[in-house]
Parts: C-alpha cells; structure tokens; sequence
C-alpha cells in the first residue's frame, strides 16, 4: 500500500512538472513570437517621428511666389495679411486665425474674417491700413494684378502672391502656407481632404463614355465665361462634362449667339448675382434671353445656380464646389 502511495504521488509529481513545463514553453514560444514584433513597433515609432520632422519648417527659408520675386523667413510670420477672400480661406483653414491681422473687404469666410481689420479690396488695396498693420507678409491671388503688387512693393509692403490655375495648384499653395508658417501639418491635413473629395468625384464619372458627356456653359457674371486656363474649366472637366468655351483664353467675353449655336445640356451660373437695374438674377437674365429657350439646358430645365464662393474662390473649399458642379451635371450619379 505504501509503495502503491508512493507510486501515486510521483505519478503525480510528474504530471505537474510535465504541465509546468508545458506552460513554460508555451510562455517561450508566445515570448519567441512576440520579440520580434519590437523591432518593427520601434520602427512604426520612428517612421513617425521622421514624418513629424519633415513636417517642421526649417529657417531660414527661401522661397518665389508666382512673380518671381524671392522671400527669405527668418522665422515663421507673427502677423499676416491676406487680401484675397481665397488665400484667407486657406490661412484659417490651416490654424492661422491668431496670426491674421487684417483681411480685404469682401473677406466673408470663415465667419472669424468677419471681424478682422480690412485693408481695402484686391482692385483697390488700402495700403495705408497695410503699412499701419505692420504685416511679416501679405498674402495676395490670382485677382491682383502684378502692376498693383508692384505698386506696393515699392512702399515696401511684402507681397506674397499666388496664382493657381488649378486645383493641383491650389492644394500646393495650402502646402505652401504651411511650410512658410510652420503649419505644415494642418495644411497636409486640409490639403488629403481635398484630395478626397476630388477623387470621389473622379471615380464616379470616370466610366462615363464620350457621348455620354454633357456639354456645359458655366457663366459668372452677364456675358462672361471661363476658358481653359482657369480652375472653372478644369472643374467642368474633373466632373465629366465638356466646357463649351474651353477654345477661349482665361477669362473672357462670349457673345450670347456663341452660346445658342454651341446648345449645352447644362448652364451654370453664380446664384448670389442680381442686377442693380432690373433686379434680376443671373439665372432669370439667362432664361429670359432672346434664342436661348431654343438651347437645350434651357428646354429641359438645367439651368442651375451654384455658391459662387464655392466655384469662383480656388481656396480649400474648392473641391466642394466641383462636387456640386458634378452634382449639377450628373445629378444621377451623386443621389
């Protein structure tokens, strides 16, 4: 009995000893396993310290604006102008409402602009009102004319003008605010949500064949249109549709005869005009046109107003207006 006792215990003995060194084991493989995870999470630590680095701005930094004309920062902008309602878009929208000292009369987004100093408008800048902000930079855009930054160069204001032709060139502007005032990262972020919301749009009407496509006329203001050259045509064309004054430089003047003989499926124009005279709204002067009921967008009632500020500012809200340019064109396709 005593030897079977005996037996008994060891048997049992062992049996633990089997489970402890199962267990230990098993604890090695999972360590084995799991050591060489390390390497990589320090390398995923690092890759993003790297990119947290690049994403700093390294002074001094030298740079040329659309004019040439080259600008050294010492240090990142403590006080910033911007008389271009886009380029302050774009300035907010990257986190530089603090550093924003004084904005253009027609600066109406976002809502902080409202409050801003104004330093008169892009045709008539008030350079008295710049001079007294004493601005680091004043930011400028495709509206300005090289003779009136010129101008007020010489009264030693710093210009820093921007003329994108494209929505690829607006997002490098936005990258480009960033990298001047250390704001980089904010300006990556706003800049991949454009991205976004443009190849939305790209997927959705890329499988569009040639003669599926609409024929379009986008007009801005009373007998002006956008030519290639220009981001409005470049939005017709992302969204899928054919701009009709595409042969047409910039913009420019088209007679409405042109526009009769050229029959586009659909007109744009910019909702917020309305007539000083006749009080009449662009869509109603458009409509109302002697010929043009024969014009197919006319006929079939797609003749629509779009947010002028969405279409006519190449800032960071422009890829929502070509979502609603597409949406205009190809209303089946965006539901």
């Amino acid at each position: 009995m005593k030897l079977k006792h005996t037996a008994k215990i060891w048997s049992t003995g062992i049996a633990a000893l089997l489970l402890a060194f199962s267990l230990a084991a098993c604890g090695n493989n999972t360590k084995d396993q799991a050591a060489p995870q390390e390497p990589a999470k320090q390398e995923s630590q690092q890759k993003q310290t790297d990119q947290q680095d690049q994403l700093k701005t390294t002074y001094p930094l030298t740079l040329k604006d659309a004019t040439g004309e080259s600008f050294t920062f010492k240090e990142a902008p403590k006080k910033i102008v911007s008389v271009s309602p886009a380029e302050t878009e774009a300035l907010f929208a990257i986190g530089l409402g603090d550093e924003i000292v004084g904005v253009s009369d027609y600066d109406d987004y976002p809502e902080a602009a409202k409050s801003k100093p104004k330093m008169g408008g892009i045709m008539k800048p008030n350079e008295e009102a710049m001079i007294a902000a004493q601005p680091d930079v004043v930011f400028t855009g495709i509206s300005m004319s090289e003779e009136a930054v010129k101008k007020l160069r010489e009264l030693q204001i710093p210009i820093f003008k921007t003329d994108p032709k494209t929505v690829d060139d607006v997002m490098k502007n936005i990258e480009t605010y960033g990298q001047i005032t250390d704001h980089q990262a904010e300006a990556q972020k706003v800049v991949d949500q454009m991205k976004e919301e443009r190849d939305k749009v790209v997927e959705a009407v890329k499988s569009l064949s040639a003669d599926q496509k609409k024929k379009v006329y986008i007009e801005f203001s009373p007998g002006w249109t956008a030519g290639k050259g220009t981001f409005m045509d470049e939005l017709i064309t992302l969204a899928g549709g054919i701009n009709v004054a595409a042969d047409l430089e910039n913009f420019s003047e088209i007679s409405e005869e042109r526009v009769i003989k050229d029959n586009p499926d659909v007109i744009l124009y910019t909702k917020s005009f309305v007539d000083e005279k006749t009080k009449k709204s662009l869509g109603d002067i458009i409509k109302g046109r002697s010929g043009w009921d024969k014009i197919n967008a006319v006929k079939n009632g797609t003749v629509i107003g779009l947010d002028d500020n969405l279409i006519s500012r190449p800032g960071p809200r422009v890829t929502q207006g070509l979502q609603e340019v597409a949406k205009a064109i190809y209303p089946e396709l965006f539901k």
